[in-house]
């Protein structure tokens, strides 16, 4: 509560008064604001993508690796300053004119991997295989994983690129 304190001035005529606020009802209404806004704001979710990984197998020695065909799959390749490879060979047939190059803007990638998937042998085994390399930036890799989502295909792979691909791709990219 405020209070009036009245003191009296030295030397005549005037009286001062002194005013004292009291400040603890003003410090309850605070935090009853505080705790107010801090129940009725939305917090922002942070915006993240689900994987879709496979559960634990309780048993892993009885499981049948399955061979994918060169068909039945496409290989894309990170690279450096934004650039992209693909291709749907083996090691015996990959070469500079089977890694194709395209880039992330408009839908390409998408169209790409729905017609290696028109093409493929066995769509029910269609997979999609992503290998960044070293030089490649995470951006990139995060469009990647958005393409595989607008393309709705839930069998993809990330993996190291093998020394045979290197090979080739250092071929392209110098």
């Amino acid at each position: 509560m405020a209070e009036v304190i009245a003191q009296e001035k030295q030397g005549g005529k005037q009286k001062k008064k002194m005013i004292r606020v009291d400040m603890t009802p003003m410090v309850d209404l605070g935090f009853l604001l505080i705790t107010f806004f801090m129940f009725t704001t939305n917090f922002t979710k942070p915006n993240v993508m689900d994987l879709g990984l496979p559960a634990k197998d309780p048993n892993p020695s009885s499981i049948d690796k399955p061979v994918i065909g060169d068909q039945n799959q496409i290989t894309f390749i990170l690279g450096k300053d934004n650039r992209v490879f693909y291709h749907q060979s083996n090691q015996k047939y990959l070469n500079k004119g089977n890694l194709k190059e395209t880039d992330f803007s408009g839908i390409k990638i998408s169209k790409i991997i729905a017609e290696a998937y028109k093409n493929a042998p066995a769509p029910n085994k269609f997979t999609v295989i992503v290998k960044p390399t070293d030089e490649a930036n995470y951006k990139n890799f995060v469009d990647m994983l958005d393409n595989l989502a607008i393309s709705k295909k839930e069998r993809y792979g990330v993996t190291d690129i093998k020394p045979w691909e290197t090979k080739v791709y250092k071929e392209l990219t110098q």
